[in-house]
């Protein structure tokens, strides 16, 4: 409003320099995103919000609160090879389980991707009707040759008669269809009821539009639709959206548009739909009139916004009592009629005027929330409609399967919430190279990943841990000694030393922030386990300052094959020569072998891996704890040319 209206007294907003302002204020229930529990407060959950699966929400609700409906799917003949994602069946009745005995928001990715609609244009080409008759279709066809079959049209097909009648000689075409959902014109239309006028209304085909009626010729007629039956569940589409020619594009259109006439105009849909009014007009001769078709509301979907964008909701009452509720996405409430009707209808709002004796323009705003698809059930056919559900009406291997995975989510989600409770702690031992170095990996020494890990309390002693250890393993506590990792400068990962007596007397947990300086969740360690000539454990030899632990792989040019042999205590002071006899014994080489060896340094950015002077001391060549020495044999290869990789450096930088 134009501030000189505010200031013109002939309005009557302004009277005695004082403009009276008057807000109406509706005082809702504050919910507390956060804590607010859908299922406590209302019995119902909801469905998780994905991003881009707009009115399908929506629309599974609805489903799944029409109780017939839920039954067949349950009924559904699946197996337990079956895959939710490659299987619309499984995928809908894992939903509809959950959604029944869930306590907590549902998942639908499983359900989009089993009918290729996992992606946001997916959604944005087609609409709720698309989906519903997608969804409907495929299910209607997996329903053939099962103790569903048939379900799909029983509940929601109805049939209308096209007809086409002369009017002055005696001939008419009719042609039978069925429909499984109805368009509803909103706009030029006040109600529900007016649509369905404008549905059957009759058109004149004359003057240049005259019918030709075969050996009639062109005849003066009249055109039009009778339904023949309608289905215990009526399904209504309101068209609320039109394509725009100007802007090639749909639009929803709101009060005031100079390219269209509103569809964003009032619309009433009544509690209790009576399509028999003024003795059957909807109907064709051929309807049967004993059928009473008398319908009540069951669900309001309503769109909130514009064509391109906005959100989508859903009223439903399950049981088609007085209380409502509303399903968005992941909240489920509690509603009043008026907020079911009333504000779904659309249209504007008017504020009263003030002062009417003046020549004041009432304000009025546009109501950009209403119905967009309206769901009704026959009430003669409520009883077997809403009819009860429970678990024996699932097949026990998707009870069995579904609980399971019901079971599983449990513990994922007691798990994360106790985490902080807990260390883990992975145990790489020899075991794990000798299986990993050569297949999964051929740098450093192994996948962490891939090793046994415990989940222990961090207030456990290490020695209650090294007891677990010995239960898993069966190595006894004395013979065992664990090495802490640690990440180098080079972004190695090498056991770095052994644990001190002082560590090994703390908790779990002390010894994690002890040890760990990187803050990691998990503690990783390395077992030396020491075995004797009848390989069992012996107690592992005494270390000193002086001795470092060396890990060994093995090289074969002709295979082209790394592989781990084992690992050695050696002096910082010896060289390498000195345990070249060791070395072949690890390999299988006889004693006196010529061997050449090689340090594995690093492979980021790029491979370093540089020979070894067996002459040289282990600590000039600057060789600490957790080094990885690979060697091979010096002898010449018999045929160069069948070896692409001769050699340590030229394999790990293949």
């Amino acid at each position: 409003m134009p501030l000189s209206d505010l200031y013109d007294p002939s309005r009557g907003y302004l009277v005695n320099d004082t403009v009276v302002v008057e807000a109406e204020v509706a005082v809702r229930k504050i919910l507390d995103y956060w804590s607010y529990d859908s299922k406590k407060e209302t019995g119902y959950v909801g469905l998780k919000n994905q991003g881009a699966t707009c009115y399908m929400n929506s629309l599974l609700q609805t489903l799944y609160h029409i109780p017939y409906f839920r039954k067949a799917v349950y009924h559904m003949p699946t197996t337990e090879n079956d895959m939710p994602i490659g299987s619309i069946p499984l995928a809908l009745q894992s939903l509809f389980y959950k959604l029944q005995y869930n306590d907590t928001s549902v998942a639908t990715k499983e359900l989009t991707k089993s009918f290729g609609w996992d992606t946001y244009d997916s959604f944005m080409q087609h609409d709720v009707q698309e989906l519903n008759r997608v969804l409907c279709e495929k299910l209607e066809d997996k329903m053939k040759g099962t103790v569903v079959e048939g379900t799909i049209q029983q509940l929601f097909e109805g049939h209308h008669m096209n007809y086409i009648e002369c009017i002055n000689v005696d001939y008419k075409s009719t042609r039978r269809e069925s429909f499984y959902d109805l368009q509803l014109d909103v706009k030029g239309c006040r109600d529900v009821y007016a649509s369905f006028d404008k549905y059957v209304e009759v058109e004149r085909l004359e003057g240049d539009n005259k019918y030709h009626a075969e050996e009639h010729g062109l005849q003066d007629a009249k055109k039009g639709v009778l339904f023949i039956d309608f289905p215990p569940v009526l399904q209504l589409q309101l068209k609320r959206f039109e394509y725009d020619f100007m802007r090639d594009t749909m639009v929803k259109v709101s009060v005031g548009n100079s390219f269209s006439k509103s569809i964003n105009d009032r619309y009433e849909f009544p509690l209790q739909l009576d399509l028999d009014r003024e003795d059957g007009k909807y109907l064709s001769p051929d309807a049967d009139r004993s059928v009473r078709n008398l319908y009540m509301l069951h669900s309001v979907l309503v769109h909130s916004g514009g064509v391109h964008g906005g959100h989508y909701y859903a009223f439903i009452r399950p049981t088609l009592s007085d209380q409502w509720y509303k399903f968005d996405d992941e909240r489920v409430t509690k509603e009043d009629m008026k907020r079911v009707l009333e504000e779904q209808y659309g249209g504007e709002e008017e504020l009263p005027q003030t002062n009417p004796g003046f020549d004041n323009t009432p304000f009025k705003f546009t109501k950009y929330s209403n119905a967009y698809m309206l769901v009704y059930i026959r009430e003669s056919d409520k009883d077997k409609i809403i009819c009860n559900v429970d678990e024996k009406d699932i097949a026990e291997h998707l009870r069995m399967r579904l609980k399971k995975e019901q079971e599983e989510k449990e513990d994922r989600r007691r798990y994360k919430a106790q985490a902080h409770l807990y260390t883990i702690i992975k145990v790489a031992r020899d075991e794990d190279l000798l299986e990993q170095i050569g297949k999964d990996i051929y740098f450093d020494l192994v996948d962490h990943d891939k090793v046994r890990s415990f989940r222990i309390q961090k207030q456990t002693s290490f020695l209650a841990f090294k007891e677990e250890v010995a239960k898993e393993f069966g190595i006894p506590l004395q013979y065992q000694r664990f090495w802490i990792w640690a990440k180098r400068q080079n972004h190695t990962y090498r056991p770095n030393r052994p644990l001190t007596p002082q560590e090994e007397a703390q908790s779990v947990g002390q010894l994690r922030e002890v040890s760990n300086k990187a803050h990691n969740a998990e503690l990783k360690l390395f077992l030396e386990v020491e075995c004797g000539q009848d390989l069992h454990p012996i107690p592992p030899p005494d270390k000193t300052r002086d001795d470092i632990l060396l890990f060994f792989k093995l090289y074969d040019p002709e295979k082209g094959e790394l592989r781990y042999v084992g690992r050695l205590l050696v002096k910082l002071s010896g060289k390498p020569i000195d345990y070249i006899a060791k070395l072949n014994q690890m390999a299988g080489f006889s004693p006196d072998e010529e061997i050449e060896l090689y340090e594995e340094i690093k492979f980021e950015p790029c491979v370093m891996c540089e020979h070894l002077d067996k002459r040289c001391s282990f600590r000039l060549s600057q060789i600490e704890d957790g080094d990885i020495i690979c060697f091979q044999k010096s002898s010449p290869i018999q045929s160069e040319e069948a070896c692409r990789c001769p050699d340590v450096p030229s394999f790990l930088d293949l």
